[in-house]
């Protein structure tokens, strides 16, 4: 097999070969395991049948007579022993030791961020394990016996280039990203969070290594629940803070509020604090991170960002990204991001993981108000309500009672589809946005099969914890963390998030659902927690974010403008969308609501942007 070639943004990357039936894999292999190289940033272990190439500055790597173990992250260890051991030697080596006493389930006596491969010549095997919200990633490829392995899905080293999978081009405008277990190219996969894949003579098994188990009847007082979260959280900042000079988003929602001000208790001086704005009514945000920095008197750096600044940094965050990723907010995060780099700063921690784990999304209340309608008895629903709104067309005439259709519309929808209501792409209408060819290509109820999966495999028995568990791969593991994970490190920086500590997990998984979602109060046992903590206009604000003002900045901005019609033209000959679609939307949707259509004319921009960096020749037609 040929030396890898360089691959400086990979982390890890490699590939194995079974040996064939009855040569023992071990015979010539460890003689080569010292062989390194050092022409490029990566460094290389190589034997017979096998490579492994890793940054030696960001991975650590421990070698046996017949193994090779490559651990990315900070794992932690259950047991005393493998932890000294991690500390005195490395990472991988505790990882080693507990994969030698258990096997291919070693990622279960794992917690913290990981990513872990184990090259296992003596059982003719490659394992790989992923955190429980894959934090840090790896994507596979198993074919003739060969595994390929790396944390990027384009740098897995294949042995011909990769083509791009139209159904995640499908999957990608339908969910602002290519959700795992696909990746863009074909035959290519991406781990699971939770999940390990152990292949052995070249077939590949996938297990979950955790499952979170909901236990919803802790009755514990309000009191000693608060004073442990409380604890967690302070001691979870301390965790990823460590000894290095570390800074923090702040939005100025709880999240980002709460771990600045745990990092300033926990350093004793005034925590560094980075916030972006925008120059747009609606979108910005400055005000609450302002409160949060005054109350907790942090070092404070903000920098607002221009129309020119947007349109110089999509191109550079787009083609950074190892498949398409068209969540808008990766900008202003890279821009965050690079305030506390500029700053000198080692680490960022982000507030990323509360709403999920303590119920602060609107979307939870409002499935609330929808299941409402279940107990309304199925005889008075299927034989009166639905009959009389649904049956008189004229009905949605009268703006109160189209209201009250809309709304048993949507009720009688099941899990998850109905939270798809207003997915942008069903809405607009799959066969007016995409092309025959695309739609030939692929199967449209694709996504919608894979939701209700998740769905059906969740083990809780009420609405709020259900939607969370579902929101720790949809939301977090396949969105918002690799959003900031890409950007920080196209930043140049390392990040950290405290909300999503083990202990904070299972914190969680043990709280009541009724003190998660209290009635339609969001987070009602958080904000109720941190009252005192918190100054109490963020506890009292409403959810925002880092919201891009990209459609109405659009509609005024000629560099913008140019960026955009450019990528369509480009966009107009790959044969993915319809060509009247791309001239409708820019032309007479955008001016009609910036806000709302300017999310697709983002999502296609950003297509093209990649496609153009990372897959130019690819077409349908």
């Amino acid at each position: 097999m040929a030396t890898l070639p360089r691959v400086p943004h990979a982390l890890v990357r490699g590939w194995f070969e079974s040996a064939a039936p009855g040569i023992s894999p071990t015979s010539t292999a460890s003689a080569a395991l010292s062989a390194r190289s050092s022409a490029s940033a990566l460094q290389s272990i190589a034997g017979s049948g096998f490579e492994v190439q890793f940054d030696p500055a960001k991975v650590s790597i421990f070698e046996t007579a017949s193994t090779v173990c490559v651990c990315v992250g900070t794992p932690r260890f259950e047991r005393a022993a493998l932890a000294q051991l991690g500390a005195s030697a490395s990472p991988a080596a505790a990882c080693q030791a507990l994969y030698a006493e258990r096997g291919p389930t070693f990622a279960a006596g794992l917690r913290g961020a990981f990513a872990v491969v184990v090259v296992d010549r003596g059982r003719n095997a490659v394992v790989l394990a992923a955190d429980r919200f894959s934090v840090n990633g790896l994507c596979y490829s198993v074919r003739n016996g060969r595994i390929a392995f790396s944390d990027r899905a384009d740098c897995v080293p294949l042995e011909q280039t990769p083509e791009v999978d139209p159904q995640a081009l499908f999957d990608y405008l339908y969910f602002h990203a290519v959700p795992a277990p696909r990746t863009v190219f074909r035959g290519v996969e991406r781990l699971r969070a939770g999940h390990t894949c152990d292949v052995v003579d070249g077939r590949a098994r996938v297990v979950r290594h955790w499952q979170p188990s909901f236990n919803e009847q802790d009755r514990r007082p309000i009191e000693e629940l608060k004073r442990e979260f409380r604890a967690l959280i302070e001691e979870a900042v301390r965790g990823e803070a460590g000894g290095r000079r570390t800074g923090c988003f702040l939005s100025g929602g709880t999240d980002s509020s709460t771990v600045a001000g745990m990092l300033g208790r926990i350093t004793g001086r005034p925590a560094p604090t980075f916030a972006i704005g925008f120059d747009a009514e609606g979108y910005d945000e400055m005000a609450y991170a302002r409160i949060a920095a005054r109350h907790f008197q942090t070092e404070h750096h903000e920098h607002y960002i221009t129309r020119e600044e947007l349109a110089d940094a999509i191109p550079k965050v787009a083609a950074w990204y190892d498949q398409p990723f068209g969540n808008s907010s990766a900008v202003p995060a890279f821009y965050c991001a690079k305030l506390g780099c500029d700053a000198g700063l080692d680490k960022m921690l982000a507030g990323d993981g509360g709403d999920e784990l303590f119920g602060g999304n609107s979307r939870y209340a409002l499935q609330r108000v929808y299941a409402a309608y279940s107990l309304i008895p199925a005889v008075l629903r299927r034989g009166l309500v639905e009959p009389m709104l649904l049956g008189l067309p004229f009905l949605k005439s009268i703006p109160l009672l189209r209201k009250a259709v809309s709304y048993v519309n949507q009720a009688r929808l099941q899990m998850p589809d109905r939270l798809e209501t207003y997915n942008l792409l069903l809405r607009l209408g799959v066969s007016e946005v995409l092309t025959p060819e695309l739609l030939g290509a692929t199967d449209p109820n694709g996504p919608r099969n894979a939701q209700r999966a998740v769905w059906d495999e969740t083990n809780a028995r009420t609405l709020v914890n259900q939607m969370l568990a579902y929101d720790w791969k949809y939301t977090l593991a396949d969105n918002d963390l690799p959003k900031v994970c890409g950007t920080t490190a196209l930043a140049g920086i390392a990040v950290g998030f405290p909300m999503l500590s083990d202990d904070l997990v299972d914190f969680s998984l043990r709280l009541e659902p009724a003190l998660k979602l209290k009635g339609l109060k969001l987070r009602y046992f958080f904000k109720e927690a941190l009252r005192g903590f918190l100054p109490e206009e963020i506890i009292a604000k409403r959810k925002h974010g880092f919201g891009l003002p990209f459609g109405v900045w659009l509609t005024g901005h000629a560099g913008l403008q140019a960026l955009v019609r450019a990528s369509f033209e480009s966009l107009r000959a790959r044969g993915i969308v319809r060509p009247e679609f791309l001239v409708e939307l820019l032309d007479k949707r955008v001016r009609e609501h910036a806000g709302y259509y300017g999310e697709m004319v983002w999502l296609l921009m950003i297509l093209e942007q990649w496609l153009a960096a990372r897959a130019p020749g690819f077409a349908l037609r």
